[in-house]
């Protein structure tokens, strides 16, 4: 018999890599359960949507009627898998502070950053942060990636965008908008309006990496009010979105309003139809 993991780990002589071996076997294992866990609850609610009763799930599955209705309850939400599995990273823009010299995060990505983060640890997933450079660099070939950046900050992430088959960025003497090829409609930030008004529009998608190798999830606002729009979308629509659009690639525009005074997102909703790309 092949020895185990344990029994492998165990032997290491040196007792400082047991030490980080055996963490990061622990790590490893612990988002294995993690997402056991949820496969676990998206299994019932999928059963059960199409028609079978608890007792039937558990009959079937040789399970007790009140396990059934524990692991229903309990373990991470099956709709967190709409931002990834395991390991996430959440991205935002770095920009030149012009006094200092240095780079650094705006407040408004930040604030974006961070409720993103957030929302993701609520569903048990594993949080990296990243950052794309002042220059636009961003290695978008790794799994898990979720990229709040707009296509005036990245080379990388304005090529990402223009392989999107229906929600296009362009721009005019007003600035940047987003235009629903199918419809032709133009979605545009209330700054570029007389009078202007607290409103933006933002994209929202799951693109293609470079590599062809999986996908990663987009946010972008035409101004960084729209970004944030996305997230409070994402914190109240996340289970409706995954029902929706499952893990798949997708585009749409969202509308967002906000307070004036504060930033803050009073409403975020779509602003246009919910585009899967296999269906483009």
């Amino acid at each position: 018999m092949p020895p185990s993991d344990l029994d492998r780990i165990a032997a290491i002589d040196d007792p400082y890599r047991l030490l980080r071996v055996a963490t990061e076997r622990l790590n490893a294992a612990q988002q294995e359960v993690t997402e056991l866990a949820r496969l676990r609850r998206r299994v019932i609610q999928e059963l059960h949507a199409q028609g079978m009763s608890y007792a039937q799930i558990a009959e079937k599955a040789g399970l007790s009627r009140g396990r059934i209705h524990q692991i229903r309850h309990t373990g991470p939400a099956p709709e967190g898998a709409f931002l990834g599995t395991g390991m996430v990273t959440v991205v935002t823009p770095l920009r030149h502070d012009a006094e200092t010299g240095r780079s650094m995060v705006a407040l408004d990505d930040m604030r974006s950053g961070k409720r993103l983060e957030d929302l993701a640890r609520s569903f048990g997933l594993n949080v990296a942060t990243d950052n794309v450079t002042v220059d636009g660099r961003i290695d978008l070939n790794r799994d898990g990636l979720l990229v709040i950046c707009g296509p005036r900050m990245s080379d990388a992430m304005r090529a990402a965008y223009d392989i999107d088959p229906v929600i296009r960025w362009d721009r005019d003497d007003k600035g940047w908008m987003l235009i629903d090829t199918r419809t032709q409609q133009v979605f545009r930030s209330g700054t570029q309006t007389d009078p202007r008004q607290p409103t933006d529009s933002a994209f929202l998608g799951r693109l293609p990496r470079p590599d062809g190798n999986g996908s990663f999830l987009a946010i972008a606002g035409i101004r960084p009010n729209g970004s944030l729009g996305v997230v409070h979308f994402l914190t109240n629509e996340i289970a409706t979105l995954w029902g929706q659009v499952d893990d798949k690639r997708f585009s749409c525009v969202v509308a967002v309003e906000y307070d004036p005074a504060t930033g803050e997102p009073v409403r975020a909703e779509l602003a246009s139809p919910l585009y899967r790309h296999e269906e483009t």
